[in-house]
Parts: C-alpha cells; structure tokens; sequence
C-alpha cells in the first residue's frame, strides 16, 4: 500500500466518482480504477459497489477512509515539517479553522504573514468546531482556529481574538420593534448553524445562562453556512444569531435588524494537540498571533 493509493482512494471516496476523482489528482481515469482495484486484492477487501456507472462507498471503505484520511494528513505535516527545516524559505502553513473565522477574521492574518513570509504556501481548511477538533487528535491537523469555549479538555488552547453574537430578524419580525424576554425566545422560528458548529454551542450556552432551553426552540432550518443563514432570516420570519462581523453590512442596509438582547462576547481560540510539536512555520504564525498582528488597516485587536 502506498500513498499515493491512499491519495486515490480518499479522493473516489469523497467524490464517489472515477471521473470526478481521475480530475482531482491529474491522472487518468483508468489509472484511477487501477489504484483502487490494486488496493482491494492486496487486502481481499471491497471499498466500493460498482452499481450500473455508479460506484458507492461499502461499510468497510467508511472505515477505512478515516485512517486513510489521518495517514495523508499525517505524511503531509511531515512532508512540512521537513521543507521547514529551510528556515521558512520554503513549506507550508496549513490552518484549520471554523467558518466564521475563515471567513471573516483569519484572511487578513494570513495576508500579513504572507507578506513577511511570501515564499510560505498558505492553506485553510473550513469546518465546524467539532471536526476541527478531531482533526487534531487524529493528527490530520496540527493547528486549529475555533469559537467560543472548547469542550474538548484532552486539547490546549488559548485566546487569540474576541468576537460578539447578535440577534438578528428580518425588518417585518416581531422583535424589530419590540425586543423579547427571554421567555419570548419560544415563541419565534429559528435558523441556527448545525450541531458541533462553535456559533451554536456558544449560543446555546447562553440561552441557559438566561434559563432558557434550546432543545425548547423552535428550530425550522439547521445550516452550515453563516452566510445561507443570513440570507434565509433576510427573507423569511425566522430568528437567528450569528457573528456581528456576518451580518454587519446587511444591518446596514436596512436589511436586517439587530435585537437587543445580553449575550456576552464569545472568544475566538487557537488550539493544539499537546503532545505534538509545532513546524518552524507553524510556530512563526502563533507567535505572530500572540503578539496580536498584522492587523486589518484601522481595525483594533479583537475588535469586531
């Protein structure tokens, strides 16, 4: 078994497509075939089920991409760490974030460390608290940038950022003119951000802090983008929350409204397996992070 059948393996997996996979990794669709069949008689194992032109992933291929995907994303932290060893002349920087920072808060962080390091390959991964989260016990990822508090004690994090949760309805809700009670909150649908997500464990949270339960709301969409939420709150009578920096400019323009209601500010987090080291890379982007720069243009630490 080599890499590059595992390559291949985790990219027909993803796909569940030769085609598709073929284009992924630059070779033939035949090569491709070839690879995963090689694979499957080396272990006298069935990854896949050929059905008609389909192909679908069999219960042993599920268990197996897991480690498959680890064993990739462990070969290229090593494949880093040794172009590292060039003195930041050369290698990657690979961060793993949640949406709401990828989006809106890491870009310009990793626009200032392009430009003192420029001969640094730079690369976000976009997950959800929870799978960055794994991602790093599993060792597919080294270095993890995620919101609100970390239930997740066998990592170590630290507090790079603060950010602020808003309420946000349409124009025509209810709560535009008139800001609920806490016991309100049944009252109104809700679109929240899916489960695992660091936007709605924070929110959650604090819905208990005001005795309010959220397994209590009623809860009529579930989405993994910040940016779909949005959009469906904009054109429909449903509640949400989400970051201030999200929603900032449809506020406004009038497209949005901001309830008050006392939600406090959340934290954004780098975190880290402890047991395992940071390349040179990694660790001249922590340390950049620590010192609280580069900064947007006008734009305080912290500030949302």
């Amino acid at each position: 078994m080599t890499l590059e059948q595992l390559r291949i393996f985790v990219a027909v997996a993803e796909r569940e497509h030769i085609r598709r996979a073929a284009e992924h990794v630059h070779l033939s669709q035949s090569a491709v075939s070839h690879a995963v069949v090689q694979l499957e008689r080396e272990f006298g194992l069935r990854f896949f089920d050929r059905i008609g032109r389909r192909i679908e992933l069999t219960d042993t291929g599920r268990a197996f991409l897991d480690e498959a995907r680890a064993t990739l994303g462990r070969a290229d932290a090593a494949r880093a760490r040794l172009l590292d060893l060039g003195g930041l002349r050369q290698g990657v920087l690979h961060v793993h974030a949640s949406h709401t920072i990828a989006s809106y808060w890491l870009p310009a962080r990793l626009n200032g460390f392009h430009a003192l390091h420029p001969d640094i390959q730079l690369s976000i991964t976009i997950a959800n608290t929870a799978e960055v989260s794994r991602k790093l016990r599993s060792g597919e990822a080294s270095l993890g940038l995620v919101e609100g508090d970390l239930p997740a004690p066998d990592l170590t994090s630290e507090v790079v950022a603060r950010d602020q949760l808003v309420l946000v309805v349409a124009p025509d809700h209810p709560w535009a003119d008139t800001p609920p009670r806490p016991e309100d909150l049944y009252r109104s649908a809700w679109v929240l951000r899916e489960q695992g997500s660091g936007t709605r464990l924070e929110f959650e949270n604090d819905l208990k802090r005001l005795g309010v339960d959220p397994a209590k709301l009623k809860v009529m969409m579930e989405v993994a983008s910040n940016e779909a939420m949005a959009s469906a709150v904009e054109t429909g009578r449903a509640a949400t929350v989400l970051s201030a920096s999200v929603v900032a400019g449809r506020i406004e323009a009038g497209l949005l409204r901001q309830v008050p209601l006392a939600l406090p500010e959340r934290q954004f987090r780098m975190i880290r397996h402890p047991k395992r080291s940071l390349s040179p890379t990694e660790a001249a982007f922590v340390a950049m992070l620590r010192a609280g720069g580069p900064q947007p243009d006008g734009a305080a630490k912290g500030k949302r």
